[in-house]
């Protein structure tokens, strides 16, 4: 039989934080008992209403296989080492020893400070829940459970990170998914050997075939309502404690020009939107290039009234095309850093002075010339109609320019042909992320850059080989 001084002595002896806090006190039988647990982790109200108040108040001599029955509490777990026990209290339980017995208990009253569920600043939508995920796991996990009440639905718990523990839910639905992905998943994220997973894109790094790759491999989405319309496809989720963004692979390029909103409003407006948005992509990628490569290569590209108006624009600037374009774009870049990283308000002035200021001085001065200009701003806010995608396109952007700027129209054809090459050859989870349109699959056209009515959506995406193929049954229509 272990005293009670002994036991706490062990865990002091582990965790010396002064935010370790120990409460000792005794039962009305005179039994000692001492609580143990993180100040800032633990709701102390509960704490003290649900587990000291009845300890306290019990008037009979108990032990440890009397705890269940005094305390009436469900969530409570026997901790046979001091090891088990001083995990519990790092994850944010109460651990209750009692004197004269060696087992101790991990209560899970655990209140962490997080933020409320709020509307994502990235996925805003006009129609459609304003739900979106948390840092906090359980809460997260409770807003799957919440549209998804499936008992096919699993919720698989791993921890991973050497010093973090950080606890990641695979989230499938079973007999849906195919049974080789989550597994597949499972196995990368249990080989992961790192000290700490500080977000979900530690994770996202780790489970990717190619991790360098220029392109990702898994798509991100801040909003349970989206969350779950992917698992219902045949795909994994996976939400990471500690992080406000859930991935879900197999991961399919069209899904950064598609929106959540889409399915809420007319199939004709969301098919509008989703073309708008590949335009803008390719417009932000090759514009700066292609006026580059104008200029100095192929006139004749520009009509003839423009290139009368660029050519008065352009004149008696000290610069050539390319290094003009590339010294707005550095400067573009600049702003943009400073805008997000400085505090609101400062940022706000930032960019104010940047693009009124700046801007019109550079051209006053004789820099840069009005078309740049025009040319870059135009650039940006064609790439930030598709965020997810703003890493690759606003690096495929400067890779385009130096080409223009180097080769010029041949390089851009050249470049262009060896990325279509590169995107139609590659996979993730076995799926091609070109999919449906490379390799072809008619059926799952109806919902590409194509939105189609949800009558004809009866079957589940054909691209990622769902056994469970249909999932929507007319009865009874009209």
């Amino acid at each position: 039989m272990d005293t009670l001084e002994n036991s706490l002595k062990k865990v002091k002896d582990i965790l010396v934080s002064e935010d370790v806090i120990t409460y000792e006190f005794s039962s009305a039988a005179g039994k000692k008992l001492a609580l143990v647990y993180v100040d800032g982790l633990v709701d102390k109200a509960m704490l003290g209403e649900l587990v000291i108040k009845p300890l306290a108040a019990e008037k009979h001599d108990f032990s440890a296989k009397d705890v269940r029955s005094v305390l009436a509490f469900p969530e409570v777990k026997e901790c046979a080492e001091i090891s088990d026990a001083v995990n519990e209290i790092s994850y944010g339980c109460a651990v209750l020893f009692i004197d004269g017995d060696e087992l101790c208990f991990s209560i899970r009253l655990t209140k962490p400070p997080g933020r409320a569920v709020t509307e994502p600043p990235t996925q805003v939508a006009v129609k459609g829940p304003r739900e979106g995920f948390t840092e906090d796991l359980k809460v997260n996990c409770a807003l799957v459970r919440k549209r998804l009440k499936s008992e096919n639905l699993r919720l698989d718990t791993m921890r991973t990170g050497r010093r973090s523990d950080t606890a990641v839910a695979v989230c499938y639905l079973d007999g849906i998914c195919d049974k080789s992905v989550p597994e597949k998943v499972k196995q990368q994220i249990a080989a992961t050997d790192i000290d700490i997973i500080a977000d979900s894109s530690y994770v996202d790094r780790f489970i990717s075939s190619r991790p360098r790759s220029l392109f990702k491999r898994c798509s991100t989405c801040e909003k349970p309502d989206i969350f779950c319309a992917k698992l219902c496809e045949g795909r994994v989720g996976l939400i990471v404690d500690g992080s406000p963004i859930a991935l879900t692979v197999p991961y399919m390029l069209t899904e950064d020009f598609q929106s959540a909103e889409d399915y809420y409003i007319s199939s004709y407006r969301a098919t509008i939107l989703r073309f708008l948005r590949l335009i803008a992509v390719i417009v932000g990628i090759y514009l700066p290039a292609m006026y580059v490569a104008a200029q100095l290569f192929k006139l004749q590209l520009i009509p003839f009234k423009l290139l009368l108006n660029i050519s008065s624009s352009v004149s008696g600037l000290p610069l050539s095309p390319s290094v003009e374009m590339f010294l707005t774009l550095f400067v573009l870049e600049v702003l943009n850093e400073a805008s997000v990283r400085m505090p609101k308000y400062v940022g706000l002035a930032i960019s104010i002075v940047g693009a009124l200021v700046l801007g019109e001085t550079a051209v006053t001065a004789g820099i840069v010339s009005t078309p740049a200009i025009i040319i870059v701003a135009f650039s940006a806010i064609c790439l930030y109609v598709v965020p997810d995608l703003i890493e690759t396109t606003a690096t495929l952007r400067w890779i385009f320019l130096v080409i223009a700027g180097s080769i010029g129209t041949f390089g851009i054809v050249l470049f262009t042909a060896f990325l279509i090459c590169y995107l139609v050859t590659e996979q993730a989870y076995g799926v091609p992320i070109c999919a449906p349109f490379s390799p072809l699959v008619a059926g799952d056209l109806s919902d590409g850059l194509l939105k189609r009515g949800m009558y004809s959506l009866k079957n589940r995406p054909a691209s990622l080989g769902s056994k469970n193929k249909v999932r929507l049954k007319t009865k009874n229509r009209g």
